[in-house]
């Protein structure tokens, strides 16, 4: 009986060989699978596009959209900007030396925001280095008092316009006070509340840091808010600033309706604080601007307080809203 051929060890690693790829293959391959597919809609045919990916479609050229931060590297590859300046990065054209007349035009048309802002810095640039400042002993100048300065003259000369005028000024400020309490107490929304008291602490240190002179033509009266003619702080108005953070607070409940009447008396207040003189431009603008900002810091708060599970126990934020 014949015993079965011998098989070496080395013949028996050359014949399978053949079937099993070596380490380098494999390694090859890996290479090649983890190599991300290329879009065909970010190749481009060596042309510089100023951040606008190139589609091919052999007749024409054309932008499409895609990722802003994907465009803006293969911009800066195309540049020789990828490697940095230790790699040699820098050797290549600036980006603004190859923008043609389409990219100014693409810009203009699809980014005319940024256009007139830029057109606004050139134009207020020169009003500004030419102007003829105020002297120290003069009133400030306001463009605001200018406009309402009829309605001045007419609550001037109509006390009891004023006072109903002022009345009502005073009811809206307590319709906004109550919306935003009540967000809190009733509804469990701390957001509004917490824009609030941000708002009026900040409103208050640079009230005191600044104390602006109170205008010449001011028309007080007993039953305005704060009531009892009272001294207040002017910069910034506390009455625009807390109408934007109630009216940004009905949007995003999507309570429309009551957010645009908001908005509507914030203009009517704003009207009659310039024509009281009750306020200064300066200080109803920054008013809009504080009511969004610091209804944008409060969200970021409560954000935060969730992320770190604050509230264990009693909380100005509701227990609901801390629930992941």
């Amino acid at each position: 009986m014949k015993s079965p051929p011998r098989i070496s060890y080395i013949t028996h690693l050359s014949s399978n060989s053949q079937k099993c790829p070596s380490p380098l293959t494999l390694t090859a391959m890996s290479a090649t699978a983890a190599k991300p597919a290329v879009s065909r809609r970010h190749v481009s045919n060596g042309n510089h596009t100023n951040n606008v990916a190139i589609e091919n479609d052999h007749n024409h050229q054309r932008p499409v959209a895609g990722d802003t931060n994907t465009r803006m590297e293969i911009a800066a590859k195309n540049n020789g900007y990828a490697n940095g300046v230790g790699g040699g990065g820098w050797r290549s054209k600036a980006s603004f030396m190859t923008w043609t007349t389409r990219d100014v035009v693409y810009v203009a048309r699809h980014h005319w925001i940024p256009c007139m802002f830029a057109a606004g810095l050139l134009f207020f640039m020169g009003v500004e280095y030419t102007l003829q400042m105020i002297p120290a002993r003069s009133e400030p100048f306001d463009l605001g008092f200018v406009a309402t300065r009829s309605l001045n003259r007419v609550l001037a000369s109509s006390p009891d316009l004023n006072t109903v005028l002022a009345a009502l000024n005073t009811v809206f400020v307590l319709m906004q006070t109550t919306y935003i309490v009540w967000t809190w107490l009733v509804e469990g929304r701390a957001r509004a509340t917490i824009s609030a008291l941000f708002m009026f602490t900040c409103r208050g240190i640079l009230g005191y840091s600044t104390q602006l002179p109170l205008p010449q033509d001011f028309l007080g009266s007993g039953v305005d808010f704060p009531v009892g003619n009272v001294s207040f702080f002017l910069f910034f108005s506390g009455h625009v600033a807390g109408s934007m953070i109630a009216s940004l607070d009905m949007r995003r409940m999507q309570r429309f309706k009551l957010a645009r009447v908001f908005d509507i008396l914030n203009v009517l207040q704003s009207i009659r604080l310039l024509g009281t003189r009750g306020h200064y431009t300066i200080d109803l603008a920054v008013g809009v601007g504080a009511g969004i900002l610091f209804d944008s810091l409060a969200g970021k708060y409560e954000e935060m307080s969730r992320r770190h599970h604050l509230g264990t126990g009693f909380s100005l934020i509701s227990k609901d809203s801390l629930v992941n």
